[in-house]
C-alpha cells in the first residue's frame, strides 16, 4: 500500500479537492462512457451514446436508420422552445418503441411456432395495471389491431377503461378479466361480451364461480371462463413471492377440479376455455420458465381430458427486463435470455405436453407488460446543486492546524498528526474520529466555538473520503493479485461517494420502486459523455424525507459488480445545467407514484422522428400537475384558499410594504405554478443550441 502521509497532501497550505480521486480525462471516449454506464447491456437496441456525447434514442430498434435517431438533448431543446416556462422534470415517451416491442414479441412467438410446427397461434395482451396512461393504451390498441393484441384488467375501473379502449380493437383480441371480483365486476364483464368483445373471466378464488354462474343466468349471457392455477413452480426474489402454492392469487389443483365438477352439474363445461398462471414478474432464467410452463401445460391437458372446452393458455407476465445490463440469470435486476429464447421455450414446453397427452394445441397468450413498455419512456431531470462530502467544496485549503483549538483537543490533534506520519489508514481515520467526537462533546457543553467545530467536521469528512478512496484502491490491487471478487469488500450503501447531487425530482412520485423495493434503474447523464465523469455521487431528491435518495446503482467499477455505491458523474459547471435521465421506468413507476410533499406528475411529451435528418417531432404535450391540482387531490379547495389569503392580505398589508395588487398576483399565480423547482425565467437563455444561465 502506498503511504498515505504524503507531506504535500496534509501540508496546511495544500488544497484538497475532488481531484484526489480522479484520473486524467485526456484518453476518455464515448465508448468508455457507454461501457461505464453499461448502455449496451440495458439499452440495446433502443439507446446509445452518439458521437456528440449525448444520449440518443433508436425508436425502431435495430431497424432504426441513422436519420431516425433522436438526440435527447435536441428533444429537450425542442420542448423548451415550443412550450412556455417548461422546466424539469419531464417524461419523454417514444411510442415507436412500444410498437417495436409488440412486433418483436409477436415475431418471436411466430418464429417459435413455425420452428416447432405448433398448430396454435399467439395473441398478446397488455395488463393495464402496468401503465394505464390513456395515450399509451390507445397506441397499443391501435397498433395491436393488426396482430389481435388485447388488454387485461384487474379491477372494476381498469375493466371500464379496457372495455372503452377495445371498442377499436380487433374482434379476436382478448379482454382478460383478472383480479378479485364481485357481482358488479362480473356484470360488466358479461355486458362486454354482449358488445362483441372477446371477454374471458378468470377465476381467482373458488367463491367467484358461484357469482359468475348466478349473474350469467340472471342476464342470460353465456360466459367464457378461465381458471388461474397456483403452480408449485416459483422463483426466488421479490417478484417470486406472488408465485408458488402459497401465492396470493389462483386456485389449487383440488379447487380447479371442483370448478370442473361444479360446471358439469350446471351444464356449463363448455364455458371453461382458458387456463391462466403467473410464476412471477421478472423471471430471471429460462429453466424456471420451462418448469412453470410445463407444469401449467399438463394441467391444461388434464382439464381438456376432463371435458372442458380448453382453447387458450395464458402464461401471464414474467418476461423480464435487463435493468442492470449484465444478462444474468441469477439477479432480480436482469434476465439470462432474450425474447426469442423465451418464446421458443414456451412453445416447446406446451407442445411437448399436448403431444404427450394428445390434446389440441391451444392459442398462446401472455401478459408481458413490463417487457413491452419499460423501454418506451425516459425520465429527464436536472441537478440543482451539489454537496461535496469531503468538505465545503470551497477553494481554500484544509489544514489540521486549526486556529482557536482548546488545550483539551490539542493532544488529539497531535495524535492525528502522528497517524499521518505512520500512514495506516485505519489509524488515521480513528484519530480523526476521536478529534471529531471530542469536539462535538465540548460544543454541546458550550466550551467550543462553532467555527472550530466546523473546521474539525470538515477535516473529518475530507479524511473519511480520502481514506475510503485509498482502501478502495488497495482492495482493487488485492483483487488483481488474488482474484478476489467484489464480495471481498462489503461496503455500506453510498459509503464511497464523494458528493451528493441534489436533483429536481421526487423519488416517491417518479421512481417509487427504487425507494420501496430497492429496484435498480439505469441513471445516465444525457450529455458531456465524451468527457470522463470525475465525481462519485449519490442522488438526493426534493422531498423532506431521508428515504428520498438513490444510493445503489448499476455496477460501474473494475470488478464488474452488479451494483455500486456511487454513480460516476461530471462535476457541475457554473451557470450551466446538468441533465440526467432515468431509463427503463415505463412500467409501474407512474401509476405507483405517491404525492409525498405534494410533488405532482411531471410534464409528459410524446416524440417521434421528424422527416429532417436527426430531427424530432412532438406529437403530444401533457402539462404536469400544478399546485392547485395536487391540493385538490388532498381535498383542499384552491379557490377558497385564495379567497382566505386575499382577505388576509387586505387586513395586514401596511403602508410602505408590498403593494396589495402585487401580493394578490403572486398568490394567484402560485396556484398555477409547477410543483418542482424552476430557475428564474429571466435568467434562463437559449443560445447557440446550448442551454446557459446568464
Amino acid at each position: 500500500m502506498p503511504p498515505l502521509a504524503d507531506p504535500m497532501l496534509f501540508d496546511p497550505s495544500f488544497e484538497l479537492t475532488s481531484a484526489l480521486c480522479v484520473k486524467s480525462t485526456k484518453s476518455w471516449s464515448v465508448q468508455k462512457s457507454s461501457d461505464l454506464y453499461r448502455v449496451g447491456g440495458w439499452g440495446a437496441p433502443y439507446y446509445k451514446i452518439n458521437s456528440r456525447g449525448n444520449m440518443a434514442v433508436r425508436p425502431f430498434g435495430a431497424k432504426t436508420a441513422p436519420n431516425d435517431e433522436i438526440d435527447l438533448m435536441d428533444t429537450i431543446r425542442e420542448v423548451v422552445a415550443s412550450q412556455d416556462n417548461i422546466t424539469m422534470p419531464l417524461i419523454i415517451r417514444f411510442p415507436d418503441i412500444v410498437k417495436n416491442r409488440m412486433d418483436t414479441l409477436q415475431s418471436a412467438f411466430d418464429r417459435g411456432i413455425a420452428r416447432h410446427r405448433y398448430s396454435g397461434r399467439f395473441q398478446g395482451v397488455f395488463p393495464v395495471k402496468c401503465n394505464p396512461d390513456r395515450y399509451l393504451i390507445e397506441e397499443i390498441v391501435s397498433h395491436g389491431r393488426y396482430i389481435n393484441f388485447g388488454l387485461e384488467a384487474g379491477s372494476k375501473p381498469e375493466l371500464l377503461l379496457v372495455m372503452a379502449a377495445m371498442c377499436r380493437a380487433s374482434n379476436d383480441a382478448f379482454l382478460i378479466c383478472n383480479g378479485y371480483k364481485d357481482v358488479e365486476y362480473v356484470e360488466m364483464a358479461l355486458v362486454a361480451r354482449t358488445m362483441g368483445l372477446n371477454t374471458m373471466i378468470v377465476l381467482e378464488q373458488l367463491e367467484e364461480l358461484d357469482i359468475v354462474i348466478k349473474v350469467s343466468n340472471q342476464l342470460q349471457i353465456r360466459p367464457v371462463i378461465g381458471v388461474r392455477a397456483k403452480l408449485s413452480t416459483k422463483h426466488a426474489g421479490h417478484w417470486g413471492e406472488t408465485s408458488g402454492e402459497k401465492g396470493k392469487f389462483g386456485l389449487s389443483t383440488s379447487e380447479i377440479v371442483q370448478v370442473v365438477k361444479r360446471l358439469r352439474k350446471v351444464d356449463m363445461s363448455d364455458c371453461l376455455q382458458l387456463l391462466h398462471f403467473h410464476i412471477g414478474s421478472q423471471i430471471p432464467s429460462l429453466s424456471i420458465v420451462r418448469e412453470g410452463v410445463s407444469e401449467a401445460a399438463h394441467i391444461f391437458c388434464e382439464l381438456a381430458l376432463m371435458g372442458a372446452n380448453m382453447n387458450v393458455i395464458d402464461i401471464g407476465g414474467g418476461l423480464g427486463v435487463d435493468y442492470d445490463g449484465t444478462h444474468s440469470s441469477s439477479s432480480d435486476m436482469s434476465i439470462g435470455y432474450n425474447m426469442e429464447e423465451y418464446a421458443e421455450t414456451v412453445v416447446e414446453a406446451i407442445k411437448d405436453a399436448t403431444v404427450q397427452k394428445n390434446v389440441k394445441q391451444p392459442i398462446l397468450c401472455c401478459e408481458s407488460g413490463r417487457a413491452l413498455v419499460s423501454h418506451h419512456s425516459v425520465l429527464v431531470f436536472d441537478v440543482f446543486s451539489a454537496h461535496k462530502n469531503g468538505g465545503t467544496g470551497s477553494d481554500r485549503g484544509i489544514s489540521y492546524n486549526i486556529d482557536g483549538l482548546p488545550e483539551e483537543l490539542k493532544y488529539l490533534r497531535d495524535d492525528f498528526a502522528r497517524s499521518l506520519d505512520n500512514g495506516d489508514p485505519e489509524c488515521i481515520l480513528m484519530c480523526a474520529k476521536k478529534l471529531k467526537n471530542e469536539s462535538t462533546r465540548l460544543f454541546k457543553q458550550g466550551l467550543l466555538g462553532l467555527e472550530v467545530r466546523a473546521a474539525i467536521d470538515e477535516l473529518f469528512e475530507t479524511v473519511s473520503v480520502y481514506v475510503g478512496q485509498q482502501k478502495n484502491d488497495s482492495s482493487m490491487n488485492l483483487v488483481n493479485q488474488n482474484g478476489c471478487d467484489d464480495q471481498c469488500r462489503p461496503r455500506e450503501a453510498g459509503s464511497d461517494s464523494s458528493a451528493t447531487y441534489h436533483i429536481n425530482l421526487s423519488i416517491f412520485k417518479s421512481i417509487p420502486d427504487s425507494w420501496a423495493i430497492g429496484q435498480l434503474f439505469p441513471f445516465v447523464p444525457l450529455h458531456r459523455l465524451e468527457s470522463q465523469p470525475t465525481e462519485r455521487v449519490i442522488l438526493s431528491d426534493l422531498t423532506c424525507d431521508s428515504d428520498g435518495k438513490v444510493v445503489t446503482f448499476i455496477g460501474n467499477d473494475k470488478f464488474g459488480a452488479e451494483t455500486a455505491n456511487h454513480l460516476p458523474l461530471h462535476e457541475l459547471e457554473d451557470d450551466k445545467p446538468y441533465y440526467m435521465g432515468m431509463f427503463l421506468g415505463g412500467a409501474y413507476q407512474e401509476v405507483l407514484g405517491s404525492l409525498h410533499n405534494l410533488f405532482g406528475n411531471p410534464h409528459v411529451v410524446h416524440v417521434v422522428p421528424s422527416k429532417s435528418a436527426g430531427g424530432v417531432r412532438i406529437t403530444k404535450f401533457l402539462p404536469g400537475q400544478n399546485l392547485a391540482n395536487v391540493l385538490c387531490a388532498m381535498n383542499h379547495a384552491p379557490q377558497l384558499m385564495y379567497e382566505n389569503l386575499k382577505e388576509r392580505v387586505d387586513n395586514y398589508l401596511r403602508e410602505g410594504t408590498l403593494e396589495k395588487e402585487n401580493a394578490e398576483v403572486i398568490l394567484m399565480s402560485s396556484f398555477s405554478s409547477y410543483t418542482y423547482l424552476a430557475p428564474d425565467k429571466h435568467s434562463r437563455a437559449f443560445h447557440q443550441n446550448k442551454f446557459i444561465y446568464s
